[in-house]
C-alpha cells in the first residue's frame, strides 16, 4: 500500500499559447470493478490566464499516486504535495456561505508550483489510483420519492462517478472540457457527456463543449439507438427489452424536435437514457440516468423524461451560476411540466395546484427570495424555487405575448450557450427583445420574499348612456408594501359566448376600477385562470391532502368502537398513525373537534364521521350504505380504501380528512403513497397494494375572486353562457401518428368510388384490397378469412372477407396467445340492411366516413407504427372485419374459425368503431365491464397520454367487441360518441376530426402495448345478460326516432341524453341535454336497452308521454315520434 504522504509527480508535457478559456482533461481510465478501484492518467491543460504561481486542487481522499509513474527526460519535474489542512473557500474563490465542499466524501487538498519561467497554457500529466466505493443510501426527504444517492461508487453492479466524486482534479467551479477513454471489463459499456468516437473494449467520449463536471457511468448494457434529426437517440438498458427501448427512442425524437423548434438547435449530438442500478432521477448533459423502476413507470415518458431532456437547454448547456440563484428549475418546469399540461388542457389546474402548494407549505419562517434558491430539499424550497419561479415566467409570457416570449428564450439560449448565467441575463434578454425596462419586475419577483394576497369587493353595475358601467375594488391584504401587478379580469356578459378579458394595473394596497361594456355584465372573475403568482384564498382552492400534510399541528382521531365495519382494522389504523408520527387519540377522548388543528378522522365507525358527511354536501358526491358515489361513479366499500377531505367546520382555514380502509393489508401502502397525492381532494384505492382507482379535486365554491354583478337590488347571475377564451399551447408535441395519412385513408374508403362499402359490393372488395395492401406494406404477415354468406339489397350469395395482419410474438411462454386490434370496414352501401336505414335514405350512398372508415384508418396507422418498431412478447393481430352492420358476421366468423390463435387464448380485443367525430369530448370505452382491469388500463393510458376517457360498464351490443365477450374474451370498443349523422348519407369526410383520430390511435396504442407486455391474462367478467342468440339488428327493430342521443357513460337509473339532434321531436318537445328519461308511455326506463325496447312499441306519428329528471326534479312532456 502506498503511503498517502507520497509526492505526486507531474509530467510537464507542453507549453503553448492559450487556445481555450477552459481547463481541459485528457483522461485515460481503467476500472477494476471487483476491487471498487480506478486507475487514471490525466493530461491536464490549464489556460494561461488561470495559471498561478501556486496551483491548488482537490481530489478524492483515497486516490493516491502510482509508484510506477516516470518522468520524461525532456521535461521538468514538478512535484505535487498534499497539504495538511482543511480546504478553504478562499483557496478557490468561491462564496464561503455556500455548501461548496462535499461533506460526504474524504477530500485531499494538493498544491504545486508551475515553473517560474513558464508562459502560455500549462499542460502536465498525472497518474493516480485508488478505491471509490460509497454504499447507496436512501433519501428520507419528502420530495425524494424513494430515490437513493451516492457521491460515487465502483462495483460489480456498475459505476457512477460525477463531480461530487472528485475523481478528477478540481481547480475551481469554472467550466471544463474533456476527452475520456475507458478500459472496462468484458461486456461492459461506458457513457459520459459528449460524442462517442470509439466503442469496443475501450470506449472514448469526447466533450469539446464546456461542462461543469465529468461523469463516468458504466455497466453491462444492452444498447439501442435511432436517428433523431441531427442527434442520435440512445438507450442503455441493463436487460434486453427492445419494446421499452423503442418507447424511449420514440419519445426522445418527439421531444428533441419540439424543443428544437421552440428554443433552438439541440446542443449535443446524442441524448441517451441510461438505466441505473439503483433508483435515481438524474439529468446530465446529453443523457439522463433513471432507476430500473422509474423507467418502467409508463407515465414517466411524458412527465419526468421530457423534463430531463429539456435540461439540456436549461442547466446543462446554458449553465447556472448558483451563487446568484438557480433560475433554471422554474423555466424547465414551465417549458416541460406546465407545457405538457397545457397541451392536455390542464394548465389552469396545474397553476392552481402550484399556487396552492406555495400557500400550504411556505410560511413566514421558511420563505426566501428566488436569488437564494440553490436546490430543493423539502416542500417549501420546491414551492419557491420551482413553483414561484414558474409563475414568474408565466407572468412574463402574459406580459409580452407568446411570439415575443419564445423569441426572448431563443435569444437567451443563443447568447448564453455553454456559459454560466443568472437572473440578470434573463432580464437582459427580455429587455433586448422587447425594448422594455424589466428592472422593477425582476427586483420584485427575484429579490423580494412573499406573495401578494388579493380580495375583491364592492361589485356593482349601472346603465349609463346606453352602456353598462361595472365598478369593483381590489385590495392586497398581505403585510408589507403592495406588489405591482397586472391583474387579469374576466367579465361574463349577457348573451355573449366568450367572456371579456381585460388586464388592470394595480400598484396600491387598495384600488377602485371602472369598466364599460355594450352588453350587461353578469359575473366578474378576477384572475380566473391563475395567471398571477399570489397566495390563494382558502375558497379559491378546494380542500386537499396538501392542506393537512402541510399543517404544522395535526391530530388523528381513531375510532373507539371495537366494532369495525366491513374489513376495517382498528390495529391497522393505529399503525398508520404511528407510521406518520402524528398525535393520535380516540374519538371518545375529546368532546369537540379542536378548532385550531387540522384533523384526520379514521374509520366508518368514528364518532366524528358525520362532520365529513356534512362537509361534502356542496359537492357531487355521497356516502351511501355500501359505498361512495363520486359524480356518476359508485365504488363499494368492499376491498376499497377511501380518503375524503373537507373544510374544518369550526375553522375553514383548516381541513378535515376522513380515511377508511376495508383491507387492513392496504394500510402500509396508504402510509407510503398518500403524501404524494397532495393536490387531490378525494381518493379511492383498491386491493392490497393498494392501487389508485379514482381521484379528483372538488369544484371551487364561494370563491372571493368571483362575484355576480349587482345592479341595484338585482343580482344578475342567470343566463351566463360565456366561457373563458381558449388558449393555445406554447408548442405542440409532434405526433407519432400522421393525421394527414389517416385522412387519406378515410378519403379513399368514404369515396364515391367505393359506394358506401355495402354487403357483397365491388366497393367492399376494393376496401378489402386496400387494407390488405397496407397491411403488407406495414410488414405484417397477412392472411384472409373468406366464406360465403347471403345478404344485400338484392339478396344474393357473396364472398365475405376478414383481412388479418399478424406481428408474431417472440416469447414461447405465450405461444398461441394474442392481442387483437380490430375495426370493421363495411358500411350500408346504398341502404342495407333496411332496419338501419332512416326513412327516405334508401337508394342513397351512405359514405360511412365516421362509421367506420375512421376506425379502419386508425387500425392501419397502428399497423404501420407497430410493424416498424414492435417486437412483441405476445402475438399482435390486426383484423379488419366485414359485415358488422348486418349482425357482427365478420367478427363472429373470426372467433369461431381462428384456430392458430383461438378465442380462449385472446388476452384482449381492442375494437375501433366510429372514432372520427370526437371533438372536445372524452373517448368512450364500451365493454369495460368485460374485465376488471379495463378501467385501470384506461386510467393509466390517460395518465401517460393525457387523453381523457370514460369507461362504460353497461352492456351495450354495439360493435364487434361483443363477439369476443360472448365467447369469453375481454374486449372493449373505443368510441367517439353519438352524433346526428349516424347511419345517414351525411356521414361524410368533411365532418371528420383528424385530431380525434390521433387521440384514438394513441389510446389504442398504449392499451395494446400494456396487453402485449402484461404477464397474466385479464380477469374476464361474464356478462350478466347474454344477447348472443339474437341478431344484432333484428328485423323487428324500432321504427321511430326521437333525436335523443344517449350519454353512454351514464351509469345511473334511466337513459341520460348526451345530445339532441336539431329539429328533432325531442328538441320540439323541450327535452334538453343531461335530462334523464325514466318513463316512456307506461314502460319504465332504467337503462339504454330498456329505452330502446320501449321505442319498439311505437310507429311514426304516435305520441307518448316521456317522464324525465332535470336538476333533481321529475317532469313530463308529450313527444310525437317521427320515422327513424
Amino acid at each position: 500500500m502506498l503511503r498517502r504522504t507520497a509526492l505526486l509527480f507531474l509530467i510537464l508535457c507542453a507549453s503553448a499559447s492559450s487556445a481555450s478559456q477552459y481547463v481541459h482533461h485528457e483522461l485515460t481510465v481503467r476500472l477494476q470493478v471487483e476491487d471498487h478501484s480506478i486507475e487514471v492518467e490525466d493530461q491536464i491543460t490549464i489556460p494561461a490566464d488561470l495559471v498561478k504561481p501556486e496551483m491548488l486542487f482537490l481530489l478524492y481522499g483515497s486516490l493516491i499516486p502510482d509508484g510506477s509513474c516516470r518522468v520524461s527526460e525532456s521535461t521538468k519535474n514538478v512535484s505535487v504535495k498534499p497539504l495538511r489542512r482543511q480546504p478553504q473557500a478562499t483557496d478557490f474563490g468561491v462564496d464561503p456561505e455556500d455548501s461548496w465542499l462535499p461533506e460526504e466524501i474524504p477530500v485531499q487538498l494538493f498544491s504545486f508550483h508551475p515553473p517560474a519561467d513558464h508562459q502560455g497554457d500549462f499542460t502536465f500529466c498525472m497518474r493516480y489510483q485508488g478505491e471509490i466505493y460509497h454504499p447507496i443510501e436512501s433519501l428520507s426527504e419528502e420530495y425524494a420519492k424513494s430515490f437513493s444517492v451516492t457521491p460515487g461508487i465502483i462495483s460489480p453492479e456498475g459505476a457512477f462517478l460525477a463531480g461530487s466524486s472528485l475523481w478528477i482534479p478540481w481547480f475551481n467551479d469554472g467550466l471544463i472540457t474533456f476527452n475520456l477513454t475507458v478500459d472496462t471489463p468484458d461486456s461492459w459499456g461506458v457513457v459520459s457527456q459528449g460524442d462517442r468516437t470509439i466503442s469496443d473494449q475501450k470506449t472514448r467520449w469526447e466533450s469539446p463543449n464546456p461542462v461543469d463536471e465529468t461523469y463516468l457511468i458504466a455497466g453491462k448494457f444492452h444498447e439501442y439507438h435511432r436517428n433523431a434529426g441531427a442527434a442520435t437517440a440512445m438507450v442503455f438498458l441493463r436487460s434486453s427489452d427492445e419494446n421499452l427501448a423503442n418507447k424511449y427512442l420514440e419519445a426522445t425524437a418527439q421531444y428533441l424536435e419540439m424543443y428544437r423548434e421552440l428554443l433552438g438547435p439541440y446542443p449535443y449530438k446524442k441524448f441517451a437514457l441510461i438505466e441505473n442500478f439503483w433508483e435515481t432521477g438524474y439529468g446530465m448533459p446529453s443523457f439522463t440516468l433513471l432507476g430500473p423502476k422509474v423507467i418502467r413507470f409508463p407515465f414517466i415518458l411524458h412527465s419526468s423524461y421530457p423534463h430531463e431532456i429539456l435540461h439540456n437547454w436549461w442547466g446543462n448547456s446554458v449553465f447556472v451560476d448558483y451563487d446568484q440563484g438557480n433560475w433554471c428549475e422554474g423555466i424547465t418546469v414551465y417549458f416541460a411540466d406546465h407545457l405538457i399540461k397545457e397541451q392536455r388542457g390542464q394548465a389552469v389546474e396545474y397553476r392552481r395546484s402550484s399556487l396552492s402548494a406555495y400557500t400550504d407549505y411556505v410560511k413566514e419562517g421558511n420563505d426566501f427570495p428566488l436569488v437564494e434558491f440553490r436546490s430543493r430539499h423539502d416542500a417549501a424550497t420546491a414551492a419557491v424555487g420551482y413553483n414561484k419561479a414558474m409563475m414568474m415566467y408565466h407572468m412574463l409570457r402574459q406580459d409580452v405575448g407568446d411570439e415575443l416570449f419564445i423569441k426572448v428564450w431563443q435569444t437567451f439560449y443563443r447568447q448564453n450557450k455553454f456559459k454560466k448565467t443568472t437572473f440578470d441575463d434573463i432580464q437582459s434578454a427580455f429587455e433586448q427583445v422587447t425594448g422594455q425596462d424589466y428592472q422593477d419586475f425582476f427586483d420584485q419577483w427575484t429579490t423580494r420574499m412573499g406573495a401578494p394576497t388579493l380580495l375583491m369587493s364592492h361589485v356593482e353595475s349601472r346603465g349609463e348612456n346606453g352602456k353598462y358601467v361595472l365598478n369593483f375594488t381590489l385590495k392586497q391584504t398581505q403585510s408589507g408594501d403592495p406588489f405591482r401587478l397586472n391583474v387579469p379580469v374576466a367579465t361574463h356578459l349577457e348573451n355573449q359566448p366568450v367572456a371579456d378579458m381585460k388586464t388592470v394595473e394595480m400598484h396600491a394596497s387598495e384600488q377602485k376600477y371602472e369598466l364599460i361594456f355594450d352588453s350587461r355584465p353578469l359575473r366578474i372573475d378576477v384572475d380566473p385562470q391563475f395567471d398571477l403568482f399570489r397566495k390563494l384564498h382558502r375558497n379559491e382552492t378546494p380542500p386537499s391532502l396538501s392542506n393537512i400534510f402541510g399543517g404544522e399541528d395535526v391530530l388523528i382521531l381513531l375510532p373507539s368502537s371495537t366494532e369495525a365495519k366491513g374489513g376495517e382494522s382498528l390495529t391497522g389504523y393505529k399503525q398508520l398513525a404511528d407510521a406518520w408520527g402524528k398525535e393520535a387519540v380516540g374519538d371518545n377522548e375529546i368532546t369537540e373537534l379542536p378548532s385550531d388543528r387540522s384533523v384526520w378522522i379514521f374509520g366508518r365507525n368514528n364518532r366524528y364521521f358525520e362532520r365529513v358527511f356534512d362537509g361534502i354536501s356542496d359537492y357531487d358526491a355521497e356516502i351511501e350504505q355500501d359505498g361512495i358515489r363520486f359524480n356518476k361513479t359508485l365504488l363499494p366499500f368492499e376491498d376499497h380504501a377511501f380518503v375524503l377531505s373537507t373544510r374544518h367546520p369550526l375553522n375553514p382555514d383548516l381541513t378535515l380528512v376522513w380515511l377508511c380502509a376495508d383491507n387492513p393489508e392496504a394500510i402500509n401502502g396508504l402510509a407510503r403513497k398518500l403524501p404524494h397525492y397532495g393536490k387531490y381532494s378525494y381518493l379511492a384505492f383498491e386491493g392490497q397494494e393498494p392501487t389508485n382507482a379514482h381521484k379528483g379535486q372538488w369544484p371551487v365554491v364561494n370563491s372571493p375572486m368571483s362575484s355576480p354583478v349587482a345592479s341595484g337590488a338585482e343580482i344578475l347571475s342567470d343566463a351566463i353562457v360565456s366561457t373563458l377564451p381558449k388558449r393555445k399551447a406554447l408548442a405542440e408535441l409532434p405526433p407519432v401518428f400522421s393525421a394527414d395519412r389517416m385522412m387519406q385513408d378515410v378519403a379513399y374508403l368514404a369515396s364515391e368510388e367505393l359506394e358506401g362499402r355495402g354487403f357483397g359490393s365491388p366497393g367492399l372488395d376494393k376496401a378489402a384490397d386496400y387494407i390488405e395492401k397496407n397491411f403488407r406494406d406495414a410488414g405484417l404477415e397477412v392472411s384472409i378469412q373468406s366464406w360465403q354468406d347471403v345478404g344485400g339489397m338484392k339478396e344474393k350469395t357473396a364472398t365475405l372477407k376478414n383481412i388479418i395482419g399478424i406481428i408474431p410474438g417472440t416469447n414461447p411462454k405465450y405461444k398461441g396467445q394474442s392481442v387483437v386490434i380490430s375495426a370493421h370496414y363495411d358500411h350500408l352501401g346504398w341502404g342495407w340492411p333496411p332496419d338501419q336505414i332512416r326513412e327516405g335514405n334508401r337508394g342513397q350512398i351512405h359514405p360511412g366516413a365516421e362509421d367506420n372508415a375512421s376506425g379502419i384508418s386508425v387500425l392501419l396507422e397502428l399497423a404501420r407504427t407497430f410493424g416498424e418498431i414492435l417486437t412483441p412478447d405476445r402475438t399482435v393481430i390486426f383484423v379488419a372485419f366485414t359485415a358488422e352492420e348486418c349482425g357482427l358476421r365478420g367478427s363472429k366468423h373470426y372467433v369461431e374459425n381462428m384456430t392458430d390463435y383461438p378465442i380462449d387464448a385472446v388476452i384482449g380485443n381492442i375494437n375501433l368503431d366510429s372514432v372520427g367525430r370526437l371533438g372536445d369530448r372524452k373517448l368512450l370505452i364500451l365493454g369495460a365491464s368485460s374485465a376488471s382491469e379495463w378501467k385501470h388500463i384506461a386510467m393509466g393510458v390517460g395518465f401517460v397520454t393525457g387523453i381523457q376517457s370514460e369507461t362504460v360498464t353497461k352492456e351495450l351490443g354495439s360493435s364487434d367487441h361483443v363477439s369476443f365477450i360472448r365467447n369469453g374474451a375481454p374486449a372493449i370498443h373505443i368510441f367517439g360518441g353519438p352524433h346526428e349523422d349516424y347511419h345517414r348519407p351525411t356521414d361524410t369526410i368533411d365532418k371528420i376530426d383528424p385530431d380525434g383520430m390521433v387521440k384514438a390511435a394513441m389510446f389504442a396504442k398504449e392499451a395494446a402495448l400494456y396487453l402485449v407486455e402484461r404477464e397474466e391474462p385479464l380477469t374476464f367478467v361474464p356478462a350478466t345478460q347474454k344477447e348472443g342468440d339474437k341478431p344484432m339488428h333484428p328485423k323487428n327493430g324500432r321504427k321511430v326516432g326521437t333525436g335523443c342521443m344517449p350519454d353512454f357513460s351514464f351509469s345511473g337509473q334511466g337513459m341520460k341524453i348526451g345530445a339532441i339532434a336539431p329539429g328533432s321531436p325531442a328538441e320540439n318537445a323541450g327535452l334538453q341535454k343531461d335530462d334523464v328519461i325514466i318513463l316512456v308511455g307506461d314502460m319504465e326506463v332504467s337503462n339504454l336497452q330498456e329505452y330502446t325496447n320501449a321505442l319498439k312499441n311505437y310507429n311514426p306519428g304516435d305520441k307518448a308521454v316521456f317522464r324525465y329528471v332535470r336538476n333533481g326534479q321529475e317532469k313530463e312532456v308529450e313527444l310525437q315520434f317521427t320515422s327513424r
